[in-house]
């Protein structure tokens, strides 16, 4: 069956958002909007469906801005902060529907999850007003939702890992520098990659900009989208210099794509 998928693209910016708090840099004194970055997040729609990858620290401001009305189950990509601390604001998707979000990610991202936020999943410290929220590991499994089929791909993260995601013709990779070979070949035949680029310069645990389009590149995607944005990045005049079928991304860019919705049954959790 034939159905839309429509992609947005909820925040681009790295881990202090831009502006920065106290910087008086170009970037972050530009009134151009695309310079404007909330925290990276992505949201995936299709028929009444919506998926969420990470509950960024904007989470609140992505969604009055995007007008997101229900949240159907969230994938985490890791536990970093930035990715993770917008996880009470899901409380306001409960008091529509009533019933616990699902949360999926790797075994030790959620882990992680549930440690930090000990007064959200433990029933002892439970206050009276958490997020219904329902933890599951998938490590390797592809998730249907929707008759969305979600392949997670494993990613590394400087010294630790991450999990990007593949959903139908597009594939969500942040918070990467360096993608394993098994991962990249679930990345073959794609209409749209959004990828990691910090910066220009090199850094420990993400990809810079040479280092992306290079990956970018490999894969060879139709269209290639960066994200995780710095403030080093001045949108307009970077994009003009980068090879063609490869952007930069902005908060709340949107893209449609018609797609075939799975038959089969979710995988077991």
């Amino acid at each position: 069956m034939q159905q839309t998928l429509k992609i947005t693209i909820l925040g681009t910016g790295t881990s202090t958002g831009i502006p920065v708090i106290g910087c008086r840099c170009p970037v972050c004194l530009s009134p151009h909007p695309y310079n404007h970055r909330t925290r990276c997040s992505l949201l995936l729609s299709c028929g009444k469906y919506n998926i969420l990858i990470d509950t960024s620290t904007d989470l609140r401001q992505q969604a009055l801005r995007e007008d997101i009305r229900h949240i159907d189950a969230v994938f985490y990509t890791h536990s970093h902060a930035d990715h993770l601390h917008g996880i009470d604001d899901l409380r306001a998707f409960n008091l529509s529907s009533q019933e616990p979000i699902p949360l999926y990610g790797s075994t030790d991202t959620l882990s992680r999850i549930k440690r930090t936020f000990r007064y959200i999943f433990d029933l002892e410290a439970q206050t009276s007003y958490v997020p219904k929220l329902a933890l599951h590991p998938i490590d390797h499994a592809i998730v249907v939702i929707g008759g969305l089929e979600m392949i997670p791909v494993p990613l590394r993260h400087g010294c630790g890992t991450s999990t990007g995601y593949r959903c139908g013709p597009v594939a969500y990779l942040t918070d990467c520098n360096a993608i394993p070979q098994a991962s990249l070949e679930l990345l073959h035949g794609l209409d749209l990659l959004i990828l990691d680029a910090l910066r220009f310069k090199p850094h420990q645990t993400h990809f810079n900009i040479p280092q992306a389009v290079a990956v970018a590149q490999k894969i060879g995607a139709k269209r290639t989208l960066l994200t995780h944005l710095s403030h080093d990045i001045d949108h307009l005049p970077v994009a003009a210099e980068l090879p063609d079928g490869i952007g930069l991304a902005f908060d709340g860019q949107q893209i449609s794509f018609s797609v075939t919705c799975s038959r089969r049954e979710p995988a077991e959790l």
